[in-house]
């Protein structure tokens, strides 16, 4: 009788952000437990975030946190912070690009409903270009509403990594406009949504479409 040999087809992953540092407080424990899982991570940011800072400062603090979390790859959008709504057609032409030659099987993108235009917008333009994705995942940040998670990814043993991702975001963990610097609100959103999902702590997500 013949042996079958399984073999496991290494899985894709894109994580898509309209600013840098929206993907480690989101899903930066997620990514690094896919890492560490053997998958390979791209991420892409769509600008510099130089609204919020300097753009080469903030590039620099995106490309150290992508090292943390083992991020295979950065694709920079270059489009222009907070003006994302104006440049809808230029945005996903770009992301049609990116899916075509990165052939994700799975894609983290940042939840449609945010008080924050970029935000919305990149999920609106992500929604039409995965349309042909087996897995689509919306993440929260700061600036979502409205957000009921339903699918938990427990990020207990990786979550140093996510500490430190966001560390690497010097510039920005005191820019919060609230009393909480950014590692505080990771590190309680990280043990409320671990207590939704019956962990003891956890990234939530919206699935758009899940294939078991």
């Amino acid at each position: 009788m013949s042996k079958q040999i399984n073999i496991k087809k290494t899985r894709t992953i894109l994580a898509l952000a309209p600013h840098p540092d929206d993907l480690e407080i989101g899903c930066g424990g997620t990514l690094a437990e896919h890492v560490e899982r053997g998958h390979e991570v791209h991420v892409f940011i769509a600008t510099f975030g130089d609204v919020g800072g300097s753009g080469e400062m903030r590039k620099a603090e995106q490309e150290a946190a992508s090292h943390i979390l083992g991020v295979k790859k950065i694709h920079w959008g270059g489009f222009s912070d907070t003006k994302l709504p104006q440049l809808t057609q230029k945005l996903m032409d770009a992301l049609e690009d990116l899916i075509a030659k990165v052939k994700p099987d799975t894609v983290y993108v940042n939840y449609a409903e945010d008080t924050h235009q970029d935000h919305r917008t990149l999920a609106q333009v992500a929604r039409s270009v995965t349309r042909y994705i087996p897995n689509v995942l919306c993440y929260e940040t700061p600036s979502s509403m409205n957000f009921e998670p339903s699918l938990f990814m427990d990020i207990h043993d990786v979550l140093s990594h996510k500490i430190r991702a966001l560390e690497a975001h010097a510039s920005q963990v005191e820019a919060t406009h609230v009393t909480l610097n950014i590692l505080e609100i990771a590190l309680a959103t990280a043990r409320f949504r671990g207590v939704q999902g019956k962990l003891s702590c956890a990234e939530a997500f919206v699935p758009v479409r899940m294939r078991l």
